[in-house]
């Protein structure tokens, strides 16, 4: 019996295939390095909802119809953000995102891609006391995304966020996925399906390590000794942040197009303080591969995408406390397709389970 279902085949898919021992990453026929830096998030979006919805137009126009969602978010959103901002930034774009319609259309999917981008710099800004930015419509998703941050967005910063947004917006199936293809099974609608996905995610286990990363570089700078700290983590049975996965038995392929993002950055950063973070945590990269490998000789543990993505988001303005909130923003063009593509097999996801508690003295 498989108790995580490791290695059952549960659905049939176009949209992205995880080779784990391989190291690669496919989305819908193209490999990530093909995509990342080099497509608009916007473009992949296009890309995997191709197909899933008659209406769909082409690269420019379904940009602009982004733009024209997260304006509609906005406006239909920005009477309850007060209420929202209370809340844990993560359950408040959740609970902001119920809200929205939940259909099956064109128009649903364009408002579920455009809300997280929507809500979670207005959310920041709540919690800073600022008032919230309205998105200005215009075709560039991440831009606009750091715009609503923080008033402004450079070129270089608009660029790495499109090209983050771009590394994570699908990936298998992982647990958000399928429990996005669950409730999608049951016929109910994309926003119902986005929130399983939603709540998939909120968990450490899957979504919520990046923020700790940055945690983690803090701890060890303090410590003054990368190797020491490393490994009385790992005796204390600690989890090193931003290494390992569930698929992956060699290094993650999006951790080196997101470390080559942060490089650039780093490069074109006139403080240097994202130059000068990219190799304190190199430095700690090595030492944490070194300890885990001296520490666990039978299992082969890599980067993941965690690692540099922590480096990113800091550098992009986006709290640790947000990066989850950032994921999804990302991940919702995933999720929107699988849900479609699950929808039109018409057949609910049912599988069995084994019964091995006590057994009635009626029954037996």
């Amino acid at each position: 019996m498989a108790n995580g279902l490791d290695d059952v085949v549960a659905a049939d898919t176009v949209l992205s295939d995880v080779d784990g021992a391989g190291g690669h990453l496919t989305i819908r026929g193209h490999s990530l390095t093909e995509l990342a830096g080099h497509w608009r998030y916007g473009q992949v979006v296009r890309l995997l909802f191709d197909g899933f919805f008659d209406d769909l137009p082409g690269d420019a126009e379904l940009e602009k119809a982004i733009g024209d969602a997260r304006v509609e978010v906005f406006e239909r959103l920005q009477p309850m953000l007060t209420e929202l901002a209370p809340l844990h930034i993560y359950s408040a774009m959740r609970a902001g995102i119920a809200l929205l319609p939940d259909g099956d259309g064109l128009a649903d999917a364009l408002r579920l891609t455009a809300a997280p981008a929507v809500l979670t710099p207005a959310l920041l800004r709540l919690g800073r006391g600022e008032k919230p930015l309205p998105p200005n419509g215009r075709p560039d998703h991440a831009a606009d995304m750091l715009r609503m941050l923080g008033g402004t967005a450079s070129q270089a910063l608009a660029k790495a966020l499109d090209t983050y947004l771009v590394t994570v917006c699908d990936h298998g199936l992982n647990a958000s996925t399928f429990a996005t293809r669950v409730v999608a099974s049951t016929q109910a609608g994309l926003t119902s399906a986005i929130l399983a996905g939603l709540g998939a995610l909120k968990g450490p286990l899957h979504g919520g390590a990046p923020g700790p990363v940055i945690e983690m570089l803090d701890a060890i700078e303090a410590s003054g000794d990368a190797a020491a700290w490393l490994r009385d983590e790992i005796a204390r049975g600690e989890r090193i942040m931003g290494f390992g996965h569930r698929i992956y038995r060699v290094r993650d392929p999006r951790a080196d197009v997101l470390k080559a993002v942060v490089r650039r950055l780093g490069a074109r950063s006139q403080s240097g303080k994202t130059g000068s973070r990219l190799a304190f945590a190199e430095t700690v990269e090595q030492a944490a591969l070194e300890a885990l490998r001296v520490a666990k000789p039978q299992r082969s543990i890599q980067t993941n995408v965690e690692f540099y993505t922590a480096l990113l988001l800091e550098a992009a303005g986006f709290p640790g406390e947000a990066f989850s909130n950032v994921f999804a923003a990302g991940r919702v063009a995933g999720w929107i397709a699988h849900a479609r593509e699950q929808q039109a097999t018409g057949r609910m996801i049912r599988p069995q389970s084994r019964y091995v508690g006590p057994v009635s003295d009626l029954v037996a």
